[in-house]
């Protein structure tokens, strides 16, 4: 890649994370994007691209990139994809990477690559409105120094389930890691969610989020699929929700997912 580096808001914080940055290293290596994916969610059209943290370019692009967001040429670099986000949202997305640095040098980098962060945040459509949007990502590649070069970054728009932000983001596990630390950005207008699961009821969540019926969880998490559905009866009740359609819509705007 021969485009040079461009500033964005977001590269003082991650340049606080290591020295990754200094040099632009061209990223041969496609990550494997089914497996990726696999530990995602998408409860509504989405696009994902592959990043390249040590100069922001971005390539691997899904095409849904090119409808959601009425562009005729794939962005390039990190800031084209910022420059698509409210205003308002770019305050709450720096303190929101900040939380997320923060918590991965707490986990230890050892472990950095078995972690996916997700937050809300608003992102103009082809329509030029602003709508939902979730973000996730999940970091993929590493230097034999455990500086980042590489992540896999996939946003789905949720607008069709809710407009709030909950102004939460969430540190989770995958593969080996069973990490779910949920961190709350204060928003002055919204009081923090009240709503608590258990570690167990997180799991099935995020397992009913990706799609997965009850027997599939049964299988998965090796348990009876009677206690699948007495987790579910209890996350219905603690969320107030009436089914799984609601579920999903109060687990956004909570930021238990």
């Amino acid at each position: 890649m021969d485009n040079p580096e461009k500033k964005h808001a977001l590269s003082d914080i991650w340049n606080s994370y290591s020295e990754n940055r200094k040099e632009n290293r061209h990223i041969a290596n496609i990550p494997p994007i089914e497996r990726i994916i696999g530990e995602m969610f998408a409860v509504g059209e989405f696009y994902y691209y592959v990043l390249n943290l040590t100069n922001s370019t971005i390539s691997n692009h899904h095409p849904n990139l090119l409808k959601l967001h009425g562009l005729k040429d794939y962005p390039e670099n990190l800031k084209d994809i910022i420059d698509l986000t409210h205003p308002d949202d770019i305050p709450f997305i720096m303190k929101a990477e900040e939380q997320v640095v923060h918590k991965i040098i707490e986990i230890g980098r050892e472990s950095q690559l078995y972690l996916k962060s997700s937050y809300c945040f608003r992102m103009k459509t082809a329509s030029g409105d602003y709508e939902l949007f979730h973000h996730q990502a999940i970091l993929t590649m590493e230097d034999e120094d455990k500086n980042l070069i590489q992540s896999v970054n996939i946003h789905t728009n949720i607008q069709h389930i809710t407009k709030k932000n909950p102004h939460t983001v969430l540190i989770t596990g995958i593969g080996p890691r069973n990490d779910f630390h949920q961190i709350k950005i204060e928003d002055p207008v919204k009081p923090a969610s009240e709503i608590s699961l258990t570690k167990r009821e997180n799991e099935i969540l995020a397992l009913i989020a990706k799609g997965y019926s009850g027997p599939e969880i049964s299988k998965m998490l090796i348990i009876s699929e009677h206690t699948v559905r007495t987790h579910r009866k209890n996350i219905l009740a603690k969320t107030n929700s009436r089914n799984s359609k609601e579920l999903l819509r109060k687990a956004f705007e909570c930021g238990l997912i």
